[in-house]
């Protein structure tokens, strides 16, 4: 575009130069004011244009840079989600285990990135980061409820549910956690010693996860 422009100056001059020196000398300044003036008002327009032009240039410039960064962080960063519910058939209580045990949430709604074991009920991080967990519990039907589960890294505690009296048949109740995790570290729900959860397949235990960024 610059180059054009350009261009067009030189003819400009280059008609200028051309003025047919056999001409009158009235007619002659009336053609040259006349050129000059023209002259004058394009270099004025033609000196704005190129302003404009750069400016243009530089916004396109920074526009394609922040594009570059966006695609280079959506393509860059790893994509980690996963939700299950505890059956994927039937229905009844999970529990009492002599012992605290782990959670097998076998009914998997997603899990993007393959983290999350149905298996052993356990995340655990390939990527360090901050993560995002939740977790829910439904009491088992008993006159009397004697439900506690609690979210686990490694080997730690982190938050905890429970409900363990009341007048009423069950409750349900839930509770999540924003954790640093490293690369290796294990995520789960454990349901503790001689304690019961119930569940169906309205799905009202789940366990969720995902990772807000990368660390």
């Amino acid at each position: 575009m610059k180059t054009a422009v350009l261009v067009f100056l030189i003819s400009c001059a280059v008609c200028a130069a051309e003025v047919n020196p056999s001409e009158t000398k009235h007619t002659q300044c009336f053609c040259d004011g006349t050129l000059a003036m023209t002259v004058g008002a394009l270099t004025e327009k033609v000196t704005n244009l190129i302003d404009k032009i750069a400016q243009v240039e530089t916004k396109q410039q920074s526009t394609e840079k922040e594009l570059t960064e966006l695609k280079s962080i959506t393509q860059g960063t790893p994509k980690v989600a996963f939700s299950a519910a505890l059956y994927e058939t039937g229905s009844g209580d999970t529990g009492p285990f002599n012992t605290a045990t782990p959670l097998k949430y076998k009914k998997v709604f997603s899990n993007i990135g393959s983290n999350y074991n149905p298996a052993t009920g356990i995340f655990t991080a390939t990527v360090k980061g901050v993560y995002f967990f939740r977790f829910s519990m439904f009491n088992n039907l008993k006159p009397t409820p004697n439900s506690v589960v609690r979210l686990m890294k490694n080997s730690g505690h982190v938050v905890t549910v429970w409900d363990i009296s009341g007048s009423d048949g069950n409750d349900m109740g839930s509770n999540a956690a924003a954790l640093s995790l490293e690369v290796g570290d294990n995520v789960y729900v454990e349901l503790m010693a001689n304690r019961q959860i119930y569940d169906d397949l309205a799905n009202y235990n789940t366990f969720t996860g995902f990772l807000l960024f990368t660390l």
